[in-house]
C-alpha cells in the first residue's frame, strides 16, 4: 500500500510540467544510512534547524521546506561534501526548492546576507548547478506534508489534530533516521501519534494503509523529538510551534507525551 500510495502521488501533473525532471521525474527514496561518514547527525540537524528558521523567516511554503530537506538529504546520499560547505549546500538546497515550488523567488544576495557572507552569490550559483548535475534534475518530490494533507482527509481528522501531527512531521526533518522513510509512511506516523495523544492512550488513526508494526520505528522517533524540547542545534521547529499563532502546540505536546509515558513501577 505505501509504494502505491507514492505511485499514485508520483503521477502529479506538476512532474511532467517540470521540464528540467527526466524519466518518471521523482526522486528516489533515500537508502536508510544517508549520511556520508564525514557528517554526523547533529551537523545534519544543525543545517536543517537553520534551515527552518531561513524558512520562516522568508514565509516561504511548507511544501519548500520539506523539498529543500529532502533534496539537501539527496545530495549527501549520493556522495561527499565538504563540511565548511554544508551551509553553502543548504542554502543552495532552499533556492532550488523555491524554484520548484514559490511563485516570487529570494533574491541569491539576500540568501547570502542571511547567511552572514559565509559565501558570495557566484558560490550560490555554483552550488546550485551542482545539485542539479549530481541529482540528474530529478527534483520533483511527493513530500510527506501532501501525504499528511491526503491522509488526514480520509481520517477527517480535526484542525486541532492536524495541528498537532504538522509538528510531529516538521521535527522529523531533524531526525536523521527518518530521512529514509516514505513520505506518506512519516505522514501517516505523525497523524496516528497525534490521534492517540489527543483522542486517548487507546485510539489509533483508522486507515488500512499502515499496520502498527510498519509505523512503530516512526512514532518513538517523533515522541523522542518532541520530548527533547529547544535542544541547542535543534531548538526551530520547538520555538516555532510554541507561539500563540500555533496555539502553543509543542508545549502542550511535551505535556500530553509525559502523561501518555507509563510511570515507572
Amino acid at each position: 500500500m505505501t509504494e502505491r500510495l507514492c505511485k499514485e502521488l508520483g503521477k502529479d501533473p506538476l512532474c511532467r510540467r517540470n521540464r528540467k525532471c527526466k524519466g518518471a521525474g521523482v526522486c528516489r527514496m533515500l537508502p536508510r544510512r544517508a549520511l556520508p561518514r564525514a557528517v554526523t547527525p547533529e551537523m545534519r540537524a544543525l543545517v536543517v534547524d537553520w534551515l527552518v528558521q531561513v524558512h520562516e523567516y522568508l514565509g516561504l511554503a511548507g511544501d519548500t521546506l520539506y523539498l529543500a530537506v529532502h533534496l539537501l538529504d539527496s545530495y549527501l546520499s549520493a556522495g561527499r561534501v565538504r563540511l565548511h560547505r554544508l551551509q553553502l549546500l543548504g542554502v543552495a538546497c532552499l533556492f532550488v526548492a523555491c524554484k520548484m515550488e514559490e511563485c516570487v523567488l529570494p533574491e541569491p544576495a539576500f540568501l547570502c546576507l542571511l547567511s552572514a557572507d559565509s559565501f558570495s552569490r557566484a558560490e550560490l550559483l555554483r552550488a546550485e548547478r551542482r545539485i542539479l548535475s549530481r541529482l540528474d534534475f530529478r527534483l520533483h518530490h511527493p513530500g510527506p506534508l501532501l501525504c499528511l494533507g491526503l491522509l488526514a482527509a480520509l481520517a477527517r481528522s480535526s484542525p486541532q489534530v492536524m495541528l498537532l501531527a504538522t509538528y510531529f512531521l516538521e521535527l522529523s526533518l531533524l531526525e536523521a533516521e527518518a530521512a529514509g522513510w516514505e513520505p506518506g509512511r512519516r505522514a501517516a506516523a505523525a497523524l496516528s501519534l497525534a490521534h492517540r495523544l489527543l483522542d486517548g492512550a487507546g485510539s489509533r488513526l483508522q486507515l488500512e494503509l499502515y499496520s502498527p508494526e510498519e509505523l512503530g520505528p516512526l512514532e518513538p522517533c517523533m515522541a523522542r523529538a518532541a520530548l527533547r524540547g529547544p535542544a541547542p542545534g535543534r531548538a526551530a521547529v520547538f520555538l516555532k510551534y510554541a507561539r500563540p499563532q500555533r496555539q502553543g502546540t509543542s508545549l502542550a505536546a511535551a505535556c500530553l507525551l509525559r502523561c501518555l509515558q507509563p510511570e515507572p513501577p
